[in-house]
């Protein structure tokens, strides 16, 4: 991979925050927005960021190791540092999409997660990255489910990712994005004003010859158009939520690694466990489920403590700095999986964008493991932390 020499880069950012503001002066607003939006009030978002602030270290001050190990292996792959990309759908803030994600995640030896609900066809993102997890939701009917577990499977998917804890709240206090049904012309004229004051967005589209797309590929049917997103997530609120039973028959119809994505209960991670998944994702869906649920490293620790030892678990929520991860891993986490720091990198300066948000994590990382004084990831306990009382309660 090289030497890390993150200010060979240009233009190079030094924070996820940073990242996140330059996506922000790059997006026009309503796209910008719905890559921070949260339901209602947002406070779940709000608690997966601050919650890893009122964790403490416990650092070692001599005999610091001169070298730190950071690869971990998750659903059968190895890793060369413990961040995946989180799956999120129609990563149309770049003209590339999922494939300049997959391609940065790639060059830094980590896996793509790849959303049923994706704006490019996961044929094209295997190809830019073999470590990719195909992720779907329960949409449609059992046969429409199969048919993308079919297609993921000859497109070479390394895993299969269920998300369950979509509920995805439309009402938000501060005013949802307005996003389009599908762009045409008087779509244009009507978004001309927030896109015009952004001239560098729209000019990388002009580049690529093409307008920013809606449809979401990877959920079309044989001889149907491709649908938009929204046609499909009207699809998704209208199929009545999976059971366990669903669960349990997707798992006989996969034979590769499994990971059910949405945990934040013990109870639920019994039952996945029971059901077949080799992995589970503790997570509350970036806080677009339901408001004031906790954040989601609130609730790692119970889950760890009651299934670590049967599958691997992993987190996501709120990650924005290497020292992030390496608390998530000390209270339990395998990885942790990141949704919307990538996207602003993506935003912001493309596949080099996200390479540069995977190097700030690396760095972070290794910052920590050094100053802990331990040497690889795997040595990481909740002794290297200074948890406050009620924690895991508080929101």
């Amino acid at each position: 991979m090289g030497p890390f020499r993150p200010w060979a880069r240009n233009p190079w950012f030094e924070s996820v925050a940073q990242a996140r503001r330059r996506a922000e002066k790059r997006l026009p607003e309503p796209v910008f927005k719905a890559l921070v939006a949260g339901s209602e009030r947002g406070l779940t978002p709000s608690d997966n960021e601050n919650a890893f602030g009122e964790i403490g270290f416990a650092p070692h001050v001599a005999d610091l190791p001169r070298e730190r190990r950071l690869g971990v292996r998750v659903m059968g792959q190895n890793l060369a540092l413990p961040v995946l990309i989180s799956p999120t759908g129609v990563q149309a803030v770049h003209p590339e999409g999922e494939v300049a994600v997959a391609r940065a995640a790639a060059a830094r030896g980590t896996a793509m997660c790849l959303s049923s609900f994706a704006s490019r066809p996961i044929e094209e993102v295997v190809g830019a990255n073999p470590v990719t997890f195909f992720q779907t939701s329960w949409t449609g009917s059992r046969e429409h489910v199969l048919a993308g577990l079919d297609r993921a499977r000859a497109a070479g998917a390394a895993g299969l990712i269920l998300t369950l804890n979509w509920s995805f709240s439309e009402g938000r206090d501060w005013g949802s994005p307005r996003v389009p049904l599908r762009l045409d012309l008087a779509t244009a004229v009507r978004f001309a004003p927030a896109v015009i004051t952004r001239p560098a967005w729209l000019l990388d589209w002009v580049r690529a010859g093409r307008l920013p797309t809606l449809t979401v590929p990877n959920l079309a049917e044989p001889g149907r158009p491709v649908p938009t997103f929204f046609e499909a997530y009207g699809t998704w609120k209208n199929t009545p939520p999976p059971s366990w039973d669903d669960v349990g028959w997707l798992r006989e119809r996969w034979d590769g690694p499994f990971m059910i994505k949405g945990i934040t209960r013990v109870d639920d991670a019994l039952r996945a466990v029971d059901h077949g998944a080799t992995a589970i994702s503790v997570s509350n869906h970036g806080g677009n489920n339901l408001d004031t649920e906790r954040a989601a490293v609130r609730s790692l620790p119970a889950v760890a403590d009651a299934v670590g030892d049967q599958v691997e678990v992993l987190m996501d929520g709120g990650v924005r700095r290497g020292s992030d991860v390496v608390k998530a891993l000390a209270l339990g986490a395998r990885a942790v999986m990141i949704g919307r720091a990538p996207l602003w990198g993506l935003a912001a300066n493309g596949q080099a964008g996200v390479e540069n948000v995977l190097d700030v994590l690396r760095g972070g990382i290794d910052s920590a493991l050094t100053g802990l004084g331990v040497a690889s990831v795997a040595d990481l306990s909740p002794a290297d932390l200074v948890v406050p009382p009620g924690f895991r309660e508080r929101r």
